[in-house]
């Protein structure tokens, strides 16, 4: 019997992917654990290896297609001693699978209802049409959607009542959602009641302001729509407030001058390391996470996750957008090691080689904008993390002490917090805490 290839999740999150390559053509053989294709998520290019071993008889989802669901056929494996040919033949006139398709039931199931009904209300559902109950109770309005559609629709912030429904009998699915982001397929307010949050001018809105010829408009990737999707929630969703403080670096910069000059070199006179002010940022704050723990967390709807390590992700830019691998148990790594690990991930980051556990999860972050001659900014705070350190460049400014103006290499530095996750006071006690460890930088190996 032919064996099903399907689009795999390659993360928790996953739910579509672009086949970028196939390395297997039609009648090769397969062994298991055999490299047959490369998948393109939003954030990295991974290798599918094969579970099976067989023939590949059928190609479905050819290289270069954008966008297949998970869990979509996109080969076919012929068995050993199965003939290709058939298998191939069979493959080739099977419908396709279709996106979003909600699962087989039995006939006579009705829709689940996009909300849970009360004790009252279940009570007075006996064997009858529940969903037509759901509807009885909240006047006479119904609307059934997808568990992906539901989640999608909660992430961009529109109501899913306001969703005009394309699925069977009106169902809403994720790409009614997707056209509701951009002002389509919306339904009015209904009258009395709350309006959903604001949506943006549609598409065509915006264009229509400028005229033809005067722009060229390039497709979003995943990884821009993934982006602009996750951040847009954390700034509607998370309540995020700023701290800023000025750091006297004098001592790291002198100390990161003496550590890189005494570096062991290679036979080609290479350094075996080569300090940043950043490594030092990463150390500091993953230390000063060690020293205040209440602010080593996470926000969950139903409690709070302390972390007992400090994993610190790193905001890497590449040139289709963002990410952020993380640098795990930072305060037990010495400063060399989280830089020679920085520089290997950064530098697969820039390939999209990362795997999804090497840039998802984290308890805070550090943005650094300082190479661009950046004083101070503010970042946004990725979920599930509860803080994210915004790092201006370090310069020379003039600072009064004791009365006397001298000349010091300051950096200003800005946590944002999640105010759900750790009030202002604790917040303060962070920063204060990585301010302590990057001024005394021998601090850090105590």
């Amino acid at each position: 019997m032919p064996i099903n290839i399907l689009m795999p999740a390659l993360s928790p999150t996953m739910e579509k992917g672009n086949l970028a390559k196939w390395l297997k053509k039609e009648g090769d053989k397969v062994k298991s654990g055999d490299v047959i294709a490369e998948i393109e998520t939003d954030k990295a290019t991974m290798e599918v290896e094969a579970v099976d071993e067989g023939t590949l008889a059928k190609i479905l989802v050819p290289a270069g297609t954008a966008d297949v669901p998970v869990n979509n056929v996109i080969a076919v494996l012929a068995a050993d001693g199965e003939d290709v040919k058939s298998a191939g033949a069979g493959a080739a006139s099977a419908p396709a699978p279709k996106a979003d398709a909600p699962k087989a039931a039995a006939p006579a199931a009705s829709p689940t209802p996009a909300v849970k009904p009360s004790p009252a209300l279940a009570t007075a559902y006996k064997g009858g049409n529940i969903a037509a109950s759901v509807a009885a109770a909240n006047g006479g309005t119904r609307t059934f959607s997808s568990p992906l559609a539901r989640r999608l629709a909660k992430d961009a912030g529109i109501e899913i009542a306001r969703i005009n429904g394309t699925g069977p009998h009106g169902r809403v699915v994720a790409k009614d959602v997707e056209g509701a982001k951009s002002g389509g397929g919306l339904k009015a307010p209904a009258a009395g009641s709350a309006s959903a949050p604001a949506i943006g001018p549609s598409d065509k809105q915006i264009r229509a302001l400028f005229k033809d010829g005067t722009y060229e408009a390039i497709p979003h990737d995943s990884m821009r729509k993934t982006i602009a999707q996750r951040l847009s929630a954390s700034d509607r969703d998370i309540p995020q407030y700023y701290l800023t403080a000025d750091c006297d670096i004098g001592k790291l910069v002198a100390a990161r001058e003496e550590i890189n000059a005494a570096a062991p070199k290679d036979k080609e006179g290479k350094p075996a390391y080569k300090l940043s002010v950043n490594d030092f940022v990463i150390k500091a704050l993953a230390m000063a996470l060690q020293r205040v723990p209440d602010a080593n967390v996470s926000w969950t709807d139903e409690a709070m996750l302390h972390h007992k390590v400090s994993d610190v992700s790193v905001a890497v830019s590449i040139p289709t957008g963002l990410i952020t691998p993380i640098i795990r148990n930072a305060h037990i790594k010495t400063v060399s090691q989280i830089s020679a690990e920085m520089k290997d991930l950064a530098a697969r980051a820039k390939a999209r080689k990362l795997k999804p556990d090497e840039y998802q999860g984290g308890s805070t972050a550090v943005s650094n904008l300082g190479m661009y001659g950046i004083k101070q900014f503010t970042a946004v705070i990725n979920p599930p993390q509860s803080s994210i350190l915004a790092v201006g460049i370090s310069e020379e400014r003039p600072v009064v002490r004791h009365g006397k103006i001298e000349i010091a290499n300051m950096m200003s530095v800005t946590l944002t917090c999640d105010h759900r996750a750790m009030d202002g006071a604790l917040g303060a006690q962070l920063l204060a805490a990585f301010r302590a460890l990057i001024e005394n930088p021998v601090l850090m190996v105590v």
